[in-house]
């Protein structure tokens, strides 16, 4: 006899990436950033813990929304905060989709999106990206009879109520594939959409480009972020979701009551505070980016044009195991992320390093192409 939900057995759940001990493998597998955060977010840290731990935290981190309501030009009640930009997922998820109702996700993407739909006991519906990595119209439109693939996954028997659909993900720029959709493509897909959109942008600051605006001039987009990836915080878990004030509001009612530790909300605020050590930051892994795709190219690889900090990587032909390539790096002491996606296909994701780690990786995998295994 069993005591668990009966969609929580069935599913298979997330994995995330391999998370070796340190100085075990060079890690190029998860897109963390490979340097040092801003000296403001430990000196933050430092100095609240001199302090003492001994009280709750703020329990909407009410310093960390006025900073980034004055850097995105919003008021502070357009902020949550999330424990990682995985929790202001889960909250969303939770406050807008129900049992038996439909999320739609682009295919392949960020495949927690699916699971936190069958954790709720929900469905998902993944619409394929086309060839060039854009989305079909389909992704826009309320949901109907299952139209041919490759739009979907697993289309719904028989169709379904505009109603049902209520909420979408949007992963922009998309992982695995780097690859990004212009402002004006997102708000064509949200002014269709029947329900709410979510533009998940972990990456957007290597991008160059953000959605927020829209969140200004449509009142059902939303854009999730997180201080992981770009702000070197990965560590720390921290993210925030901009959106209405009546959907913070709601929110806001489904959230930990103290989701965010003080720790955290401290260094996130200060980090944020430094967009100097952004810019400088991120203007050396889009370097970097540039020449692990100009090489990964002249090696044969098909590589989309990357706008994140890690590329996507895929050989153009069946002579070439990817999982075998893989397995060679790791051995070798590099870890990159071997990614294989159903009915679409498999490659290698690789996060940008440092220069030195990046280019020694590269240079592994042209031993491998040239006989060494």
């Amino acid at each position: 006899m069993s005591f668990i939900r009966p969609n929580i057995e069935s599913m298979a759940g997330y994995v995330p990436g391999e998370q070796p001990k340190e100085g075990e493998a060079v890690k190029l597998n998860t897109n963390e950033n490979p340097y040092r955060a801003s000296e403001k977010a430990y000196d933050a840290i430092r100095a609240l813990a001199e302090r003492g731990l001994s009280r709750y935290p703020n329990a909407v981190g009410q310093n960390f929304r006025k900073v980034a309501a004055e850097l995105f030009g919003v008021e502070p009640d357009w902020i949550m905060c999330g424990n990682g930009s995985d929790d202001i997922l889960t909250i969303l998820t939770r406050t807008f989709v129900g049992e038996n109702q439909l999320l739609r996700l682009p295919y392949p993407s960020y495949i927690l999106y699916k699971s936190l739909a069958e954790i709720q006991g929900a469905r998902s519906e993944e619409v394929y990206f086309l060839d060039d990595w854009r989305l079909p119209d389909y992704f826009s439109q309320a949901p109907a009879a299952a139209p041919t693939a490759p739009y979907r996954v697993n289309p719904l028997e028989g169709g379904a109520a505009s109603d049902s659909l209520k909420l979408v993900y949007l992963p922009n720029p998309n992982s695995p594939s780097g690859t990004v959709l212009s402002v004006e493509e997102v708000e064509k897909i949200a002014n269709n959409l029947p329900c709410p959109l979510v533009v998940d942008e972990a990456y957007a600051d290597f991008a160059g480009t953000s959605c927020v605006e829209l969140v200004k001039r449509n009142p059902r987009v939303m854009v999730s972020r997180t201080m992981s990836k770009s702000y070197a915080l990965a560590g720390l878990r921290f993210g925030f979701l901009i959106a209405r004030p009546e959907m913070i509001e709601q929110t806001l009612k489904v959230k930990d009551s103290y989701n965010c530790d003080s720790l955290s909300i401290a260094a996130a605020t200060a980090a944020l505070e430094d967009q100097d050590w952004l810019k400088a930051t991120t203007k050396k892994i889009i370097s970097t980016r540039e020449r692990l795709q100009s090489r990964m190219r002249e090696l044969g690889f098909i590589v989309p044009e990357s706008h994140a900090n890690f590329t996507w990587n895929s050989w153009p032909s069946p002579d070439l195991s990817h999982e075998e390539l893989y397995l060679f790096l790791k051995n070798h002491g590099f870890l990159v992320r071997y990614m294989k996606y159903p009915a679409w296909g498999e490659g290698l994701r690789i996060t940008v390093g440092t220069d030195e780690d990046t280019d020694a990786c590269v240079d592994l995998v042209a031993r491998y192409l040239n006989g060494e295994r």
